[in-house]
């Protein structure tokens, strides 16, 4: 981290001010205070970033600071130093939202990185803000984004929102598209006017058209009234029809006819109904296959595909972890009347190694239980899901034994890197540092090699042959 303000706070002086010549070697700007009135004067003057502060001090302890820096400073981390005896006011401390001690005598290796990660929390609450204040303008408070891709998703949705253009969202579940599809309305000059979203999937085939047509009574058995369609229900504004691939083929047309004329005749009437309704779509699977298949229109495919916009998975924009969880921790809590604050650094760690199969709502979903459980300040790792809880940084410790050639050891780091991140590729160049070509013709001199070896263990792992878990064949062919 670059330089920050940091107050130190010590009853010692020579302690004190030894704590501020340290810190300011390492580039922060110091200042000290030898008491707790002092303490929270010059933090009202001096705005640190951090404060570094001994637990265990005359008349007003780091309790008692840590108190009322949060009415003043409430964004501000505090850190404790603490004597051995009294790890147990240390600990009461981190419940009442301090966000870390260190037990004397000072480890500095672990005391800077600590204070590292306290300045990287407080940038990501700064982040978060901040993405909320621009977030207000797109309607969407659920619509997080600091990583690269997802800049980018912003940006065409900005583009995209005043248009009429029909447009398609794609991404694996759990993505956000309905998210998405929102922003975009909440931009467009259809925002006053309805928003309708359906998941043609969770209708029964034998109601879809009503469902999206309506229906006049006695249309068919049950019908005992006249009933709207979601059409009708988004005239003037935008309708979300998320699943798109689900709806039968023999009523896509019909579809793509109120599409084109903006008329629709509900089921069993007479009559055609004027619309004005921008519609939005969204499936998972793949639209082009389906076309081939003969289950999707292809002229209903290019009338609905104008525009695209891709989420991608949570997996490939890690950064985005710490504020999203940051996120849903204020959402939750304001819920639940807690006082949880932010999450530890490990368990923070935990969270940003997980490859989230279930993508956002998987990690909001896992949030929210987190907050539930959590008594005090700061969500820990046995607040955390079992599955997700015992996959800490240790499952991506890379092991080998001795008496590797250095091209070996090359050839099993890059198969397991391949390996974790899910036999993804580009992202797996990325981590390792090179062009994705120059990973392909390495993972096909592996395969070249593996297929020259004769059958049986040989393998530079031992037991690990052509064949193994770790084998470029294998990984290539997936």
């Amino acid at each position: 981290m670059g330089s920050a303000r940091i107050l130190a706070v010590d009853d010692e002086r020579d302690t004190c001010e030894a704590l501020a010549e340290m810190l300011s070697t390492w580039g922060h700007k110091v200042e000290t205070a030898f008491d707790g009135h002092d303490a929270l004067r010059k933090a009202g003057e001096f705005r640190p970033d951090v404060v570094l502060s001994d637990l265990a001090m005359p008349e007003t302890d780091g309790l008692w600071l840590l108190r009322n820096l949060k009415e003043e400073l409430p964004d501000c981390p505090v850190v404790f130093l603490t004597g051995r005896g009294t790890i147990d006011a240390a600990v009461e401390a981190i419940r009442e939202g301090a966000y870390d001690f260190i037990v004397k005598p000072l480890d500095t290796a672990r005391l800077k990185v600590c204070i590292d990660r306290a300045l990287e929390k407080k940038e990501t609450l700064r982040e978060v803000q901040t993405l909320r204040r621009r977030l207000k303008q797109l309607g969407s408070s659920d619509l997080i984004a600091q990583s690269a891709g997802m800049r980018k998703v912003i940006e065409l949705v900005e583009k995209v929102a005043p248009s009429k253009a029909s447009v398609s969202i794609s991404g694996e579940s759990g993505t956000g598209k309905e998210v998405v599809a929102r922003a975009v309305h909440n931009l467009s000059l259809r925002r006053d006017k309805p928003f309708i979203a359906i998941n043609c999937a969770s209708i029964p085939a034998t109601l879809i058209e009503s469902e999206i047509f309506g229906h006049e009574r006695g249309a068919f058995t049950g019908a005992d009234q006249r009933r709207p369609g979601v059409f009708e229900l988004a005239h003037g504004g935008t309708l979300f029809l998320d699943e798109l691939g689900e709806i039968p083929i023999d009523l896509q047309a019909k579809l793509l006819r109120v599409l084109e004329e903006g008329r629709l005749r509900r089921l069993g009437g007479k009559v055609e109904i004027e619309v004005d309704v921008r519609v939005l779509c969204a499936t998972n699977r793949d639209l082009k296959q389906e076309i081939k298949n003969q289950r999707f229109r292809e002229d209903l495919y290019f009338r609905l595909n104008v525009f695209q916009i891709h989420l991608p998975p949570l997996r490939e924009r890690r950064e985005d972890v710490p504020i999203l969880v940051q996120h849903f921790v204020d959402k939750f809590r304001g819920d639940s009347a807690k006082r949880v604050s932010g999450v530890h650094p490990e368990a923070m760690e935990v969270l940003k190694n997980y490859e989230w199969p279930g993508n956002i709502r998987e990690l909001r979903n896992a949030v929210e239980r987190a907050v539930i459980l959590c008594d005090g300040e700061l969500i820990t790792r046995e607040h955390l899901p079992p599955d997700m809880a015992g996959k800490g940084p240790e499952r991506h410790t890379f092991r080998l034994p001795f008496g590797l050639s250095l091209d070996a050891v090359e050839r099993e780091y890059i198969l397991g890197s391949l390996q974790r991140n899910g036999n993804n590729k580009a992202r797996t160049a990325e981590v390792l540092g090179v062009s994705e070509k120059t990973l392909y013709n390495k993972l096909n001199r592996y395969a070249a090699e593996a297929r020259t070896q004769q059958s049986g263990p040989g393998g530079p792992l031992g037991g690990q042959g052509s064949d193994g878990p770790l084998s470029a064949s294998n990984l290539l062919a997936r």
